[in-house]
């Protein structure tokens, strides 16, 4: 199983693969270099971090930056602010984000320098902004089970993924429980998403693969990249079966960027899985 760059343009902190349904086209973002790509060579810049985001429809996103929720016109290039983000919080910004099935969108927080527990997780449902778990440290690995059951989400800094059930209206309806504990491994969890079989990917930051596990937490199959950092995973593709992962350049020395040519960069592998299409933000 052959992997391949998708797209040579290297991130100093790839993340937020979002695979948009009616564009047919990958995006993601550089949050370090503040800028949003997508896989037909367009870049737009920001003037403050951006990490995540949904589909709104064909043309309009709904992009989390360290201080705001707001839609982009990606035709325009206009902007509508939504809601604050912790916006009187200097240290933190935005990290990892995914929209649920009901059209709300998670978004989690970390300090701009992984300062302990300075970050938390929010879902913006129909125009209302709630947080939903502090503190939490690095929050990643947002994603939801397909038949609505639970979201998944992971503190990166301690290097364990949670479950949580959700109510029939997306909102959390326990506590979380612990799903995957990595505290044993040279990798941590980083972001991930589900396939329409129920299992979920996770992007292993220092582990150079995505992993596949089942909704039981079974490990199932890894998918090796040229890259130790893999941050973000998204399903895409003509048939849905397309494996797309960024990775970083952060904290590398020159001699690691040496050794590691293709950091930073963003890859894809053909996998048997079906991925779902990303579900619509309903503002």
């Amino acid at each position: 199983m052959n992997t391949r760059v998708h797209d040579a343009r290297p991130c100093a902190l790839g993340e937020g693969a979002l695979w948009h349904p009616l564009r047919k086209r990958l995006f993601w973002f550089d949050i370090l270099g503040k800028k949003l790509h997508c896989d037909d060579g367009q870049s737009w810049s920001f003037d403050a971090h951006v990490s995540a985001a949904g589909w709104v429809d064909t043309d309009v996103l709904l992009i989390a930056s360290e201080r705001a929720l707001f839609t982009f016109n990606l035709e325009t290039g206009a902007q509508e602010h939504l809601c604050d983000l912790e916006a009187d919080d200097p240290v933190t910004r935005s990290n990892d984000g995914r929209v649920d099935p009901w059209g709300g969108f998670w978004i989690g927080t970390m300090g701009k320098a992984a300062e302990p527990s300075a970050g938390a997780i929010y879902r913006y449902y129909r125009g209302d902004l709630r947080r939903l778990y502090a503190p939490v440290t690095i929050t990643n690995a947002i994603c939801f089970a397909p038949d609505k059951s639970c979201a998944y989400w992971a503190d990166s800094a301690v290097k364990k993924l949670f479950r949580v059930p959700l109510d029939e209206n997306g909102w959390p309806a326990a506590a979380p429980a612990l799903f995957l504990d990595f505290s044993s491994e040279d990798f941590g969890p980083d972001g991930a998403v589900v396939a329409s079989d129920g299992s979920l990917l996770n992007a292993q930051w220092g582990g150079s693969r995505v992993a596949r596990y089942s909704a039981e937490g079974k490990f199932i199959e890894a998918f090796a990249f040229p890259a130790t950092q893999i941050s973000c995973p998204a399903l895409g593709g003509p048939d849905m079966r397309t494996l797309f992962a960024t990775s970083a350049q952060q904290g590398m020395t020159s001699d690691q960027l040496i050794a590691e040519p293709f950091a930073g960069q963003t890859f894809w592998v053909d996998i048997s899985v079906k991925g779902l299409p990303e579900y619509q933000v309903i503002l």
